[in-house]
């Protein structure tokens, strides 16, 4: 089973509050991790979530503090889409997403994204994903926000992400 569920918001004072999304996948805690860090490349929608020049190949993060998240183009190029703040595998990683408001790579506009995998049982991984920080985008704020909390945004990623991340247990 999996269940995403998301924080409700509603009045403008929460229109800054952190998004968050909760799932359980159908994997061992490790795996769970492996498949969101490591093969991320397997359940991101390349085709529709890039920001490249270029049509993108393949994304990828490095596994360490510091480490870039960054997309590949066809072409071999590289586009940045932030920074690993915290590696703790394979309990929890914390992205620095330095995305603006028009999906372009800029460090200055840096919320964060925290990510947190417990074991429920040895087969069975809860995720809880919180996208944080949204004052540093000012009057965008709350569209940047808004976008990510969407059904195209963190909930729709996080759906393809148990579907490969159930599939890979099952092999």
């Amino acid at each position: 089973m999996n269940a995403i569920s998301a924080a409700p918001s509603g009045a403008i004072a929460a229109a800054l509050e952190p998004v968050r999304k909760t799932l359980v996948v159908e994997a061992p805690l490790a795996l769970a991790f492996e498949v969101f860090t490591a093969r991320l490349a397997e359940w991101w929608p390349l085709a529709t979530h890039h920001i490249g020049k270029v049509d993108c190949a393949d994304v990828r993060m490095e596994p360490r503090v510091g480490g870039r998240c960054y997309e590949v183009g066809v072409d071999g190029s590289e586009c940045d889409w932030g920074r690993v703040l915290a590696w703790e595998p394979p309990h929890r990683f914390l992205w620095g997403w330095e995305l603006n408001a028009r999906w372009a790579h800029d460090p200055a506009q840096q919320s964060q994204v925290d990510v947190r995998f417990t074991a429920l049982d040895p087969g069975r991984t809860r995720v809880d994903l919180e996208h944080r920080g949204f004052e540093v985008y000012g009057a965008d704020a709350s569209v940047v926000r808004e976008a990510v909390g969407s059904p195209g945004g963190w909930s729709g990623l996080l759906e393809q992400y148990a579907k490969v991340t159930n599939a890979a247990r099952a092999r």
